[in-house]
């Protein structure tokens, strides 16, 4: 596969225009990134944009905390759905997996994953909070509602996605589930460490810069 297919063109700045969101999208179609990650108040827009690409629509729910209700969590997944979006990364709620609440963090993701049986489900574990032993059972509880991929990072936690932790995730759940490294990957050689290491999907803001081989400044 080649790099532009493994990467989920972001822009999740809460600045972010309709203007830069069009922009994106036409990047995403010209260099043909698997989807473009936005915020979900601009997924009918990108979805418009994007209605004659292949490029899919992505988009976050319970972002960038996982803190929300459940509820929430729901009607935001079910809302982006109608509004065209393709991929749902919703955040997990780190807080109750600290407090060792299991069964609320695997009744959470299970009921976006209810709601939206036929798209694709990522988990966003941010990796960066986690110990190595909650980063583990986080694994296994997405593994176990039926998530489709774990991801490591929202960007906006105080770390970004590490080769360590990706292949940490890639030993808990094998071939049962694909990863997205996320946060501070901005060039071509970085990319391809995390592929290496086990990712399946890159999501960046720095998308044109890795695939023309040039560092980037951005965040995410």
């Amino acid at each position: 596969m080649l790099l532009n297919q493994y990467i989920d063109h972001t822009l999740l700045k809460a600045t972010a225009t309709a203007q830069q969101i069009k922009q994106l999208c036409q990047e995403a179609i010209r260099y043909k990134f698997a989807s473009v990650c936005v915020n979900s108040a601009y997924v009918s827009l990108a979805s418009d944009e994007l209605k004659e690409a292949e490029v899919k629509v992505c988009t976050v729910v319970g972002f960038p905390l996982g803190a929300m209700s459940t509820a929430a969590k729901v009607f935001e997944a079910q809302q982006a759905v109608n509004d065209g979006a393709n991929e749902i990364d919703m955040v997990l709620n780190i807080g109750w997996l600290k407090s060792k609440q299991f069964d609320l963090v695997w009744k959470d993701i299970e009921a976006v994953r209810t709601t939206v049986p036929n798209t694709t489900l990522k988990v966003i574990l941010e990796t960066c909070y986690l110990e190595e032993i909650e980063l583990i059972k986080a694994s296994e509880l997405a593994m176990q509602s039926s998530a489709d991929f774990i991801k490591t990072s929202t960007g906006f936690g105080s770390g970004g996605a590490t080769i360590d932790d990706v292949k940490l995730m890639r030993s808990v759940v094998g071939n049962h589930l694909k990863i997205k490294a996320s946060g501070g990957i901005k060039d071509y050689k970085t990319a391809q460490a995390f592929i290496k290491a086990g990712a399946d999907r890159l999501g960046v803001s720095a998308g044109v810069a890795i695939v023309e081989g040039s560092a980037s400044n951005t965040d995410y």
